[in-house]
């Protein structure tokens, strides 16, 4: 059962990052478009969409699949899985700002630059260079 649910675990990462990845893109081209407009208004589906359909459920899969993992692995005392937690717990965080930065263009309230989300796309890149290695090297 153990390897079936690190499968599963890591579809949903991969998920999980994809719509990560892809979100502030739109958020880039949505502060391009004109308030009311047609693209404007296309912009608010796709974000809702991708934030409803796949980013929220992949990210609720990692989570469980991974906390079943570290229990059924007896993973919970390693350093590197204390470190690859926080990393995660800062991963979802930023998942929350996202969440909250769709709710603001779905209202025509953002106030971000399209340099700003930019530079908060690379924020999950970061975050799943430095996740990725604690779990394939385990360095402490």
């Amino acid at each position: 059962m153990y390897e079936w649910i690190k499968a599963l675990h890591i579809i949903a990462v991969i998920s999980w990052m994809a719509g990560m990845l892809y979100l502030p893109r739109l958020f880039v081209y949505h502060c391009e478009a004109e308030v009311g407009s047609k693209q404007s208004e296309t912009f608010k589906v796709m974000e809702r969409r991708l934030l409803k359909a796949i980013i929220n459920p992949a990210m609720i899969v990692t989570w469980l699949a991974g906390l079943y993992l570290v229990w059924a692995g007896h993973w919970y005392s390693s350093g590197w899985f204390h470190a690859k937690l926080t990393l995660v717990l800062v991963l979802s965080g930023v998942h929350g700002f996202f969440s909250r930065w769709v709710k603001d263009f779905a209202a025509d309230r953002n106030q971000r630059s399209q340099r700003f989300y930019r530079i908060i796309n690379e924020v999950p890149t970061l975050l799943m260079i430095l996740i990725v290695i604690l779990v394939v090297l385990k360095p402490f």
